[in-house]
């Protein structure tokens, strides 16, 4: 359940009626004092900017006091957005009701920590407005422990995620970020993989880009992260690439293991039969005789799951009217006349 808050008639000497050219999303749990000075921050930038902008923060179940400074300022400055969650959800879901509630055409997600820097998102506004889908944040001079933070990252950013989904990117985690909105509300996001939307840009045919942003040493509060984000990382890697390289035909994925699995098995028994004709070796003491009968069992059960997942995969598409495919723009088309 989401929840907006409140904003009373009391706005900012620098309200503006019109929509928002850009939205900067912040996930919040826990930053109760770095949350004035990053919104100073963020005001002195985008009015240097001279667009229209709005700020939405996301309150993942803080309790700190986060959630009354977020009303404070959504009351005093209508640009300044609340949503509030039931409890703590994780950065992703905190990102996703951010993501889904923003009306700009550019999105800017960043962490609300003080270590993203706000005077990066005219640079990577503008490299979106120059033709990119995503422009990906990239701290290539990090400010925090090595150990248990960066070479972790690093690890999985050049040995998994990059490798797996064929997107190379010198830094996934960074939350800074900004993304075209028409491209970024298409997709739903679940459990850590905000990480990997990258990946899923680059497989609809968007454009992505990585530019180095500034990376500050934490002021206040203590990290959320552990390292166990990282391990669930890899397990959501594994989804996504099978989703990227399968989801609309799963039976390719399932069905290449059953044809090795039923090859491997005609291989089997063929020397099976060979050994008794030949050398009239018993066929129930012959390993090779078992080991034929679990492959055609993993055989057709890998074709059997591969049918079932591809009935699936049509249900799911057909009842809800989605396409397997993603449309840039069209041109002279109507909506259809019910």
């Amino acid at each position: 359940m989401i929840t907006f808050a409140e904003a009373s008639p009391i706005h900012s000497p620098g309200e503006q009626m019109a929509a928002p050219d850009i939205s900067i999303v912040l996930p919040v749990f826990n930053e109760v004092e770095s949350l004035d000075p990053l919104f100073a921050e963020i005001t002195a930038v985008m009015e240097g900017m001279g667009r229209p902008w709005e700020v939405i923060a996301c309150d993942d179940g803080s309790t700190d006091g986060s959630r009354d400074i977020l009303l404070s300022k959504a009351a005093a400055d209508n640009r300044f957005k609340a949503i509030f969650l039931m409890r703590n959800f994780g950065q992703t879901a905190a990102l996703d009701a951010g993501f889904r509630a923003a009306s700009g055409a550019i999105i800017v997600p960043m962490d609300a920590d003080l270590q993203n820097d706000p005077a990066d998102i005219p640079r990577l506004v503008a490299l979106v407005e120059q033709g990119a889908d995503l422009v990906s944040g990239w701290r290539a001079n990090r400010h925090d422990n090595f150990l248990t933070k960066t070479l972790p990252s690093r690890i999985a950013n050049k040995l998994f995620v990059s490798r797996v989904t064929g997107v190379k990117l010198h830094d996934y985690g960074c939350t800074m970020k900004a993304y075209r909105a028409s491209f970024l509300k298409q997709f739903h996001l679940y459990g850590e993989m905000h990480r990997l939307i990258p990946a899923y840009i680059k497989w609809a045919g968007g454009k992505v880009v990585e530019e180095k942003v500034n990376h500050r040493a934490r002021k206040f509060g203590r990290s959320k992260y552990n390292l166990s984000k990282t391990f669930r990382l890899i397990l959501d890697l594994m989804t996504v690439r099978f989703l990227l390289g399968y989801s609309t035909k799963p039976l390719y994925f399932m069905g290449r293991y059953g044809l090795l699995a039923i090859v491997l098995g005609c291989m089997s028994i063929t020397w099976t039969i060979v050994k008794k004709a030949l050398w009239h070796y018993p066929l129930h003491t012959d390993p090779f005789f078992i080991v034929s009968i679990f492959l055609f069992i993993a055989g057709f059960q890998f074709i059997f799951f591969g049918l079932l997942a591809e009935l699936s995969m049509r249900t799911y598409y057909e009842s809800q009217d989605k396409t397997p495919y993603v449309v840039a723009r069209t041109v002279n088309l109507q909506a259809p006349q019910e």
